[in-house]
C-alpha cells in the first residue's frame, strides 16, 4: 500500500494530522507493507524568507481578526495539538517561506531520513521558534536527523531538489489538492484535513481491502 501524504511545515493542522496517521498506522494489522511519502505544498509560496512580526499578527492580518481572535485561533489549535502529545509554543513561532526546508526534507529523503528530518523541523518550528525561512538555521538541526551541518547548507545554497519540490506541487494541482494535510492512498482512497485517528484507521482498513 502506497500512502502519498501532502503537507507544510507550518501547517499546524499538518502537524496534528501527521501524529494522527501515525497513531493510527502503529495500530494497523499491516503496517509493514505500508509506504508513506511526504510531498511538498506550500502554504504561501510568495511568503518572505521570514516574515516580520509575530505569528498572532500575520493571522490577525490575513484572516482580517483582531489580535485577541488569533490568539485565541492559537490557543485552540495549542489545545488540540496537545492531546496528541504534541506541545506548541505558537507565541514564539517564526513562520517565513518553507520552500527551502521542502528542498532539505527531500535531500534527507534521499538518504532515507525524511520521517525524522519531517518530524524535527515541524518540531522545531512549533515548539522551538525555528526561523523555517533561514538556510542556516535549517542546516544547524540537520545533525539531528543524521546529515552534517555543512552538508546540508551546502545543498541549500545550490538548487538542488527545486525539481523535487515541484514536482510535488504539480502532482497535487493533477488531484485538485488545495488545502493541506491531504492524504492519498493508493490513488484512490483521500482524507483531507486532520481527521481523528478513527477515520485515518477506518482508510487503511479500506485501502487494503481495496488492494
Amino acid at each position: 500500500m502506497q500512502i502519498e501524504i501532502w503537507s507544510d511545515v507550518i501547517c499546524p493542522w499538518c502537524y496534528i494530522g501527521k501524529r494522527r496517521f501515525e497513531m493510527a498506522l502503529a495500530g494497523f494489522a499491516h503496517k509493514d507493507q505500508v509506504q508513506v511519502i511526504w510531498r511538498s505544498f506550500e502554504l504561501d509560496p510568495n511568503a518572505p524568507r521570514q516574515r516580520p512580526g509575530t505569528l498572532e499578527e500575520m493571522l490577525a492580518h490575513k484572516y482580517r481578526v483582531s489580535l485577541q481572535e488569533a490568539a485565541a485561533m492559537n490557543a485552540r489549535v495549542s489545545a488540540i495539538a496537545k492531546e496528541v502529545g504534541l506541545e506548541y509554543q505558537l507565541a514564539s513561532a517564526r513562520p517565513g517561506n518553507t520552500f527551502d526546508a521542502h528542498r532539505l526534507l527531500h535531500f534527507a529523503d534521499s538518504q532515507q531520513l525524511g520521517d525524522r528530518a519531517s518530524e524535527r523541523i515541524m518540531h522545531g518550528y512549533f515548539s522551538e521558534g525555528l526561523e523555517v525561512g533561514e538556510r542556516a538555521a535549517l542546516a544547524r538541526l540537520a545533525p539531528e536527523f543524521g546529515i552534517a551541518e555543512s552538508e546540508a547548507l551546502a545543498m541549500l545554497e545550490s538548487d538542488a531538489y527545486t525539481g523535487a519540490v515541484r514536482a510535488d506541487e504539480a502532482r497535487a494541482a493533477g488531484f485538485g489538492v488545495t488545502g493541506v494535510p491531504f492524504f492519498l492512498f493508493d490513488e484512490k482512497t483521500v482524507i483531507t484535513g486532520a481527521q481523528p485517528v478513527a477515520a485515518f484507521a477506518k482508510a487503511l482498513q479500506q485501502a487494503e481491502e481495496d488492494s
